[in-house]
């Protein structure tokens, strides 16, 4: 039984010892996915290039409940084991609507003979919330005695690991993408190496859920786990996770903590356990509980940018060679897989938006030789068979898909005329793009680059950002004027910058992105869009001179 100076999850170490229930992987192929074949594509949508991943032995998945625990406010209860049927039944007299449930980890000290796919589709239409927890290896210097503990040497690979093994478990018990799983990690106390394996393995664990379309909680105490999210929270290459679950055993039923500010995980991204081990009776069932606060809400969805279809943000460039990459986004960083060539016939090349309408995110590119204009449909892990949208355009400067600037949800096309500097409205129609309209007079030959940033002030219309060619000053115009001749500067001097690019809500914080190459470091870095102008940068990857972002 836990004590009160050593808060914890029930599950790891609750009316028995720590068991070891199975071995955790320690490698996983990175993108492998089993049964599908990848491929490289070239821009005339021809296959390159196929190989094909290992098969795996297929199963019958449980029926999706939609994503756990959705929204929810109010208290919950965790008990070490699920409940069964008739004790749920009369729960339902208590103050509780949601409850823990301990889904799988080497760690997990309880059996389960009641969770199953069938008691949580029933707990669910009861109208309980559940929130699941995983409970796998420790940190090194673990104070709970735990077995099975993370390795600092193959932290990362053992937090994928996790993190693969807890989405297979959850997806068995039928709970759907956008769940947040909740890995427990308990009191530790050691050296500098313990603490950067804890954060090593949390940040893989994040980062492999969001690639499998998850959302990412951590539990832990607040003076080891929490207070080392929070000073990493921010720093390069560590992945945040999506939500925390603070314990702190104080019967004071708040999310506000000194141990987190209140500007970090704000707006529905908390939970705190504010009383550990104690029996409470409703309904005439008594169970042994902990108790919780929870105030939890799913994240906002980037409206563009994703390519992959897992719920992040993506980056799409093309190198020196004609090498068309996806830099897969997990909201802090990005892993680089390459998915065509030959992308080096076209001079121009664009993205940000679903022109087609099927839910996929598009490209538009201009052949160099023909000076056509065509349409590339994305899938997910490269794109479909090209369609030519239009012709004889080898003369229109800064072609840019804007998102949707008509209204009509449909991603659109601008581009400035050279010989006027007028930047015409090429609105799209899911097949190809109507007649051209000028957007106001103003001469855009005095900017040097131009992008489509989605939609930036809840309009619903897709907003652009320009950089003035002499100045270096970075201009957001809002689509909601039609005549884009209102603007508002959002950065003095963005001198260094190039490639800039629109990202979508790359860390889905509800605000949209731009991304950029700068020249004097090389890196590739992110800048939210803020009412007051750009916020600080945070760098996404290096070495990306010669590159051009889509």
């Amino acid at each position: 039984m836990p004590t009160p100076d050593l808060p914890r999850r029930r599950s790891a170490t609750a009316r028995r010892a720590l068991t070891a229930a199975a071995a955790v992987v320690t490698t996983l192929v990175a993108g492998a996915v089993a049964g599908i074949a990848a491929a490289e594509t070239g821009p005339s949508g021809g296959r390159v290039a196929a190989v094909a991943t290992p098969t795996a032995k297929r199963t019958i998945p449980a029926r999706a409940t939609g994503a756990s625990p959705g929204t929810y406010r109010g208290k919950a209860f965790d008990a070490c084991t699920a409940p069964s049927a008739a004790q749920m039944k009369a729960w339902a007299k208590s103050p509780y609507r949601a409850l823990v449930v301990y889904f799988g980890g080497v760690g997990r000290g309880c059996k389960q003979p009641n969770l199953t796919a069938s008691w949580v589709v029933a707990r669910m239409a009861a109208g309980w919330k559940l929130i699941p927890v995983y409970v796998g290896p420790q940190a090194p210097c673990t104070t709970t005695g735990a077995k099975n503990k993370i390795t600092p040497a193959k932290a990362a690979a053992e937090g994928t690991a996790a993190a693969s093994d807890a989405v297979a478990k959850a997806k068995a018990l039928g709970l759907g993408r956008e769940s947040v799983l909740i890995y427990d990690m308990e009191k530790y106390s050691g050296d500098a190496t313990c603490r950067q394996a804890v954060l090593t393995f949390l940040s893989a664990w994040t980062a492999r859920l969001h690639d499998l379309s998850y959302l990412s909680g951590v539990y832990g105490d607040a003076a080891t786990t929490i207070s080392a999210l929070v000073k990493a929270r921010g720093t390069a290459g560590f992945v945040s996770p999506d939500h925390v679950d603070l314990a702190r055993w104080d019967n004071v039923a708040t999310l506000t903590d000194p141990a987190v500010p209140a500007d970090h995980w704000p707006g529905s991204r908390r939970m705190k356990q504010y009383r550990g081990p104690h029996k409470e009776t409703h309904g005439g069932v008594t169970i042994n509980i902990d108790s919780n606060q929870v105030d939890f809400a799913p994240l906002p969805r980037t409206p563009a940018g994703d390519f992959t279809g897992n719920g992040w943000s993506d980056v799409l460039a093309v190198d020196a060679t004609g090498a068309l990459t996806v830099w897969q986004g997990n909201g802090t960083s990005v892993t680089a897989r390459r998915i065509g060539t030959g992308w080096q016939a076209m001079d121009a090349v664009t993205r940000l938006g679903d022109f087609t309408g099927d839910g996929r995110e598009d490209l538009i590119a201009r052949e160099r030789d023909t000076a056509a204009l065509w349409l590339y449909p994305g899938t997910g892990t490269g794109h479909g068979t090209r369609t030519r949208i239009g012709t004889d355009w080898g003369t229109p400067q800064e072609i840019t898909m804007a998102g949707d600037l008509t209204g009509d949800g449909r991603a659109d096309v601008v581009a400035v005329q050279p010989d006027t500097g007028r930047l015409l409205l090429h609105p799209g129609t899911g097949t190809g793009l109507g007649t051209a309209t000028a957007l106001g007079t103003a001469d855009w030959r005095t900017m040097d680059e131009i992008t489509g940033v989605g939609d930036t002030d809840g309009d619903r219309i897709g907003d652009l950002v320009a950089r003035v060619r002499e100045t270096g000053a970075l201009r957001l115009y809002s689509g909601r004027d039609q005549t884009l001749e209102t603007y508002r500067e959002i950065h003095p001097d963005a001198g260094t910058l190039t490639q800039l690019t629109g990202a979508g809500d790359f860390d889905r914080d509800g605000t949209p992105d731009l991304l950029a190459v700068d020249t004097a470091t090389g890196d590739l870095v992110r800048y939210p869009i803020r009412a007051a102008g750009l916020g600080a940068p945070a760098r996404l990857a290096r070495d990306m001179i010669g590159v051009s972002l889509l």
